[in-house]
């Protein structure tokens, strides 16, 4: 990922370094494993475990010459050793230490995600317990409904990052596999107690079955899952967007002192974080559109998904990372409007009443069709000459025998919209999240 959206944590996790040392770190507990076995001397297991080292200088350069990554680190770290080095790579293929290396990274990869994820639904669930009674209009097709809370919007978004983290935590296990079963997955040449040994150090399941690498639906899953969060940010910044438009402006993404958000107009406070996170949403999804198509491959093993992943891998899990930092930061410092949101929810005369009034008039024996038509007649008048609803709807109904005036008039109270959402705000109050 290039620099601009990337943090160090991450980045550390998919460097040639980091990759590397994963290598090397299987080589060796591989041939510790064919000593436990029998097959390698103690002491020239013991002589790989203390020698055994590389420079990804020394592996690019020999890479020029080998044109094959596992095959130069192999040489390189054989070299290292000296005649015990022999036994480096000994009965395994290339995809063995690629496969099982790329396991940890994607390991290490979920954790890091996962501790952001943690982080961005405890700021979630803070700020939806603090909003729990600010009253908004709530919209559909970006229209006046009825009105709710911002706690409870927020609420909804917490329930879908808890979501989130399930999926993710699944994933993880999902790619937790490793592999060492030699060439086209048949322990012709390595001993499958190899493969358990090695695993059970890394903290890694024994893939059931591989056929020289470990099958794609797995990495699938993952960066689908990181998809599916992506989307899930998205979501929630689409949002921001909307209420921060000037005609709204419920609320405001943090704003930090020097900040421009215009080259031209000094005025400008735009939803940039917001965006961005929706611009790198659709290139997450982008990257679970690859991985789908990394898994059909020819027989046991070609590498059409090898030059992809290499992209895709690093590239997904960084951008997550990245999003879900920024994300946190927007909410943490989520400027909001009560006043504006109740001046929002004013703004249509009491438009959004009419539901209470048709059911009310329902409830007095008035057939529904009928009562229908009534209150949008009256809400179409109300809206197209700019006057009260609650006045024009009465003149409508005034007559009909379905509802006494003083019934009506109890109709018309903000309270009973948010009245029965207790039993949100308590499961809320009930999700766990861990300090990370």
């Amino acid at each position: 990922m290039i620099p601009r959206y990337s943090l160090p944590e991450m980045a550390a996790v998919w460097s040639d370094e980091a990759r590397l040392a994963n290598w090397l770190e299987i080589e060796v507990l591989a041939v510790e494993a064919w000593s436990e076995l029998g097959k390698i001397a103690p002491e020239d297991a013991d002589a790989v475990r203390e020698r055994a080292s590389f420079s990804v200088e020394r592996v690019l350069e020999v890479e020029e010459v080998t044109r094959h990554d596992i095959a130069a680190f192999v040489q390189v770290v054989a070299e290292s050793v000296g005649p015990q080095g022999r036994w480096i790579h000994f009965g395994m293929t290339s995809s063995d230490v690629l496969d099982t290396g790329l396991a940890l990274q994607l390991r290490a990869s979920a954790d890091l995600l996962l501790r952001r994820l943690e982080t961005l639904l405890g700021v979630t669930k803070r700020l939806a317990l603090q909003h729990r009674d600010t009253v908004m209009i709530g919209r559909s097709h970006g229209v006046h409904a009825e009105p709710t809370s911002f706690g409870h919007k927020l609420a909804v978004m917490a329930f879908e990052l808890d979501r989130d983290r399930d999926r993710l935590r699944r994933a993880r296990e999902t790619v937790s596999v490793g592999a060492i079963s030699g060439v086209v997955g048949t322990y012709a040449a390595v001993d499958p107690r190899v493969e358990q040994l090695v695993c059970a150090k890394l903290g890694l399941r024994p893939e059931e079955a591989s056929t020289q690498v470990i099958q794609r639906d797995r990495h699938a899953e993952f960066v689908s899952t990181l998809a599916i969060t992506g989307s899930t940010l998205d979501r929630i910044a689409t949002e921001i967007r909307h209420l921060a438009r000037t005609e709204v402006r419920e609320v405001q993404e943090p704003f930090a002192e020097g900040q421009k958000g215009s080259s031209a107009m000094p005025h400008k406070r735009n939803p940039v974080m917001s965006e961005r996170i929706s611009g790198l949403a659709r290139v997450l999804r982008g990257y679970a559109h690859t991985a789908l198509e990394d898994m059909p491959l020819w027989h046991e093993r070609d590498i059409s998904h090898s030059s992809a992943e290499r992209v895709i891998l690093p590239d997904a899990t960084g951008l997550l990372d990245f999003m879900l930092a920024d994300m946190a930061s927007i909410l943490e410092g989520l400027r909001v409007f009560p006043d504006r949101m109740r001046a929002n929810l004013d703004a249509d005369g009491g438009l959004f009443f009419s539901q209470k009034v048709l059911t009310a008039l329902v409830d007095g024996g008035m057939a529904r069709d009928v009562a229908y038509a009534a209150v949008q007649r009256a809400a179409a008048d109300a809206w197209e000459r700019g006057v009260g609803f609650r006045e024009r709807v009465w003149e409508e109904i005034d007559g009909a025998g379905a509802l006494r005036e003083e019934d009506f008039a109890a109709l018309f109270q903000l309270g009973p919209y948010l009245s029965n959402l207790g039993g949100v705000f308590e499961r809320l109050e009930k999700l766990p999240v861990e300090e990370p």
